[in-house]
């Protein structure tokens, strides 16, 4: 209900409520009807059911599969080995599961624990979690709102929101009723919401919402409903599975049958296309992935990144829009001035695009503690510093409301420290700032080193004794305002020049405060607004900003060379929101691809399919429009990471292809939602892990293009050799020799291979790309070259009277793998200008299996194992020669390719 649009009493008779608040008895039965004020969790699965679901996988199948075919044909070790893989991915994933089903309760620690509230005209301190609608809840500074409130009175009641709405400051409230039904969270500023903070003042609500009838509920029914989408890591080893499952069956029962037309043993053909099933399934690749993953992970770690569930790693690599939320992301979360307007010029730090630094305001911070001269820039700071609330706590930190500390820490930098100055400027009254005023004023004593006064006085003053300094909004300063100081001349205001430069300032997304002043030589009897706030001398603006990190700039900027699109989703003002996006280099000067929440929610899902492509940055939207956002992109067929730090973000980073949260802003809500956390909260750790994630990607492609070529290479050995009148040329022992070989370790090291150069020049992967891509081509001919060259050797040692050719054929294919696999490295760059000792896992591992593949050989008590006779000199030679026949094609085809610069 838009509880917003109603009027107190309204409110009141819909929820037979009022001032003194409910009986206990009434609370009793509203407690009954409506339920306790708690977020409630899902169905939750078991933990056997979670672990069980581990198998469902299809290739896991498939390999469990393997797993009982190798233990038919003797070959045990390759059994537990499998099983072992399997058993290993199973726990991982349960455990990333796991994890995630406490996202729940991260979000019920933010729910407040108890709450005063008035019945019967009494307060009365009950647990948050008895609340009932009709319920009168007092707030005071500190306290997290217990429920969904429509405020009843407010006394400067101020609450910080940034964790719903991304509002990077706290929002003043207000009674009033506010009649416009699609007003954004952020803009209702008669209720108060579970799980924000009250900063300031205190106030009175109504209980409108308990549990998950609150905003707060809301997220969480979304967190529940909110399915994971799968990785892309993920989908492409699903296809590829349910594809090599089916062409392996299918070969090996071709090469069943044609054994057996030949005349071949039905035992020996059934127990060779059993072990070339074996042969053809690269059990190593769940080992492949998960290893690359971990060594991803563990380097990611050292770049502040950390990773929650792995295949996230790979994930970056495919994304093609991050969307991220601007306070505490993009930006510092942290209010500073960077602009002031003072005797006619903006000074300060403008920051804005390329623009250059502007003049500085003139200071003398040696002393910290003197008003050095009347001119408008040091009352400017000496009101900045004096005319505040904000202190140092014991550790020397500021604390106090965002915008006081940011013009605290302005002047103090300026050289007018607040703790100094007070000394001589002591505050002997102030008239507090409020919603109706929207100005403040501080009056404090002039010390007697005070500067002299313009030329010709300040009217009736003669004798300085008090200064009053006023800040606020601009439009209720040029009423208050007369006057207006410029290089220590007094002049007749000029509201029509203020109010341009304010304008340009708002515009470039600055919230503008007018500063003025009022020298007294006597304080009127009655120190009130009407007295004090009247025939003032307008000294100056500043120009406060949440101004975006300076590594974000850098960020975005990759980020685009990359081919991603960087988006803002905020709940922010939308000028605010253009501003920081153009200076961070999301948008230029389109104003089209700028929109806001409440525009987002009149648009059809067909019309905002169509524009969701081109917007840049969207401002004041709600969490379930954020959600909207990201499945909008992912019907488009886009890969989304969003980063966000709130609990707002929280639906969204779960339903993103990942979700990114921020370690020391976010809250737990988010991280637990998160797949991915940024330690640093800097998103220029995101690029760093997209790189990470690309490479990790080519790794794992290059690991099947290797394993899928080798397999390919025995397949067609002993598919064409019958064809050719050659008997069978390797026994089911050598074949998953050489798949135990040559699949392990030196596929496992692949998943070292540093990035190649150009990764981060690339666009991202297609999300529809198929993992085999480019790749179909060279494992047939690469395999058929393998194969030719084995049976080459096959024959030529028959004919000239080899007794021992199946050895030769045995070892040949095993070392042409060992070549094949040092072409691979990468697509285009040759070996030679890559340098062999880049990848020193790799190289360990072709040492290591050249080892053992010689001890097969000469080793005498493994010959009867593997059917094996020694080589002589010669034979070892011309088998040598043979096996890097594949290394140099491949080394060839790849210079072919850069020659026409593919």
């Amino acid at each position: 209900m838009h509880w917003h649009k109603k009027d107190i009493d309204t409110v009141f008779r819909e929820l037979h409520s009022s001032l003194q608040g409910i009986s206990e008895a009434e609370a009793g039965k509203r407690l009954e009807q409506y339920g306790r004020n708690l977020l409630q969790e899902g169905k939750k699965k078991s933990m056997l059911a979670m672990f069980l679901d581990q198998f469902r996988d299809f290739m896991i199948l498939v390999l469990i599969a393997a797993a009982v075919i190798s233990g038919i044909v003797g070959e045990f070790s390759d059994t537990i080995a499998i099983i072992v893989i399997v058993v290993l991915n199973a726990v991982v994933g349960f455990i990333q599961e796991y994890r995630a089903e406490r996202a729940m309760a991260a979000l019920k620690k933010m729910a407040a624990p108890s709450a005063t509230v008035i019945r019967e005209g009494k307060h009365v301190q009950i647990p948050a979690a008895d609340l009932v609608p009709g319920d009168i809840v007092v707030l005071e500074a500190g306290e997290i709102v217990p429920a969904d409130l429509r405020l009843v009175g407010t006394a400067q009641l101020k609450i910080e929101e940034a964790a719903l709405t991304g509002e990077s400051v706290p929002v003043e409230k207000l009674e009033s009723l506010l009649d416009d039904e699609a007003l954004p969270l952020g803009d209702r500023k008669n209720m108060a919401y579970k799980g924000t903070i009250v900063s300031y003042g205190r106030g009175n609500g109504i209980v409108v919402g308990t549990g998950m009838q609150t905003e707060l509920g809301r997220i969480a029914t979304m967190l529940q409903e909110e399915e994971e989408a799968k990785t892309p890591l993920q989908k492409r080893l699903a296809v590829f599975g349910r594809k090599l499952a089916i062409a392996v069956l299918a070969l090996c029962a071709v090469i069943f049958v044609v054994g057996i037309l030949r005349g071949e043993q039905t035992l020996r053909m059934f127990l060779t296309a059993i072990s070339l099933a074996v042969a053809a399934i690269p059990e190593a690749l769940p080992a492949v992935v998960t290893i690359s993953l971990a060594i991803g992970a563990k380097k990611m770690v050292k770049q502040h990144a950390l990773i929650r569930k792995l295949p996230a790693v790979e994930t970056l690599g495919s994304v093609t829009y991050i969307c991220s939320d601007k306070t505490g992301t993009l930006t510092m979360n942290k209010m500073t001035v960077e602009q002031y307007y003072a005797d006619g010029t903006v000074l300060g730090e403008k920051k804005t695009g390329n623009d250059e630094d502007e003049q500085t305001v003139d200071s003398e911070p040696d002393t910290g503690s003197r008003l050095h001269s009347f001119s408008a820039s040091h009352l400017l700071m000496t009101a900045m510093a004096l005319s505040n609330d904000a202190a140092l706590d014991k550790d020397g930190n500021v604390i106090g409301d965002p915008t006081e500390t940011a013009l605290y820490v302005a002047a103090k930098d300026a050289g007018f420290v607040k703790e100094a100055m007070r000394e001589d400027f002591p505050r002997v009254a102030e008239l507090p700032f409020d919603s109706e005023r929207k100005c403040m004023t501080t009056i404090h004593t002039i010390p007697d080193n005070f500067p002299p006064l313009p030329e010709g006085g300040l009217g009736k003053v003669t004798v300085p004794r008090y200064i009053s300094f006023t800040k606020g909004a601009i439009d209720v300063l040029m009423e208050k305002a007369d006057l207006v100081l410029v290089s220590g001349k007094i002049r007749p205001i000029d509201r029509q020049e203020i109010n341009g430069v304010n304008e340009r300032m708002g515009n470039n997304g600055y919230r503008v405060l007018g500063v003025a002043v009022r020298i007294w030589e006597n304080l009127p009897q009655e120190i009130a607004h009407s007295t004090m706030e009247t025939g003032l001398l307008f000294i100056g603006l500043v120009g406060i900003m949440d101004p975006p990190r300076e590594e974000a700039v850098e960020a975005v900027a990759a980020c685009i060379t990359a081919g991603i699109k960087p988006v803002m989703i905020t709940g922010d003002h939308p000028v605010t929101a253009t501003a920081i996006a153009r200076r961070i280099g999301i948008i230029g000067s389109d104003g089209k691809a700028v929109i806001t929440g409440k525009l987002l929610e009149k648009l059809s899902l067909e019309e905002f399919e169509e524009r969701v492509e081109n917007i840049r940055v969207y401002a004041r939207v709600a969490p379930e429009q954020k959600l909207k956002i990201i499945r909008a992109l992912q019907d488009r067929g886009q890969f989304v990471a969003m980063t966000g730090d709130g609990v707002n973000d929280a639906p969204a980073l779960k339903r993103a292809d990942i979700g990114v949260a921020m370690g020391i802003t976010g809250t737990d809500v988010a991280k637990e939602a998160s797949h991915m956390i940024l330690l640093d909260d800097n998103f220029a750790t995101i690029v760093r892990s997209v790189k990470e994630g690309r490479k990790i990607f080519d790794n794992i492609r290059k690991f099947i293009r290797y394993t899928m070529t080798s397999n390919s290479g025995e397949i067609w050995t002993i598919f064409l050799a019958p064809f050719l009148g050659l008997p069978i040329p390797l026994l089911p022992i050598h074949i998953l020799w050489v798949n135990l070989v040559t699949d392990g370790l030196p596929g496992l090291a692949l998943a070292a291979e540093p990035a190649e150069k150009d990764i981060m020049k690339r666009p991202p992967r297609h999300p529809q790309e198929s993992i085999f891509t480019g790749m179909w081509l060279e494992i047939i001919w690469v395999g058929l070259l393998m194969g030719a060259v084995s049976i080459f050797t096959q024959a030529w040692a028959i004919r000239t009277g080899i007794g021992h050719w199946q050895t030769m054929v045995f070892t040949v294919l095993c070392l042409s793998q060992m070549g094949n696999v040092l072409a691979l490295r990468s697509e285009k760059e040759s070996l030679f200008s890559q340098g062999l000792f880049t990848n020193k896992p790799l190289v360990g591992a072709f040492l290591l299996t050249i080892l053992l593949q010689m001890a097969t050989i000469y080793v005498p008590f493994l010959n009867p194992i593997f059917k094996t006779q020694p080589l002589s000199a010669s034979e070892l030679s011309i088998t040598l020669g043979l096996s890097t026949i594949v290394f140099f094609a491949v080394e060839v085809q790849k210079w072919v390719k850069r020659k026409k610069g593919g």
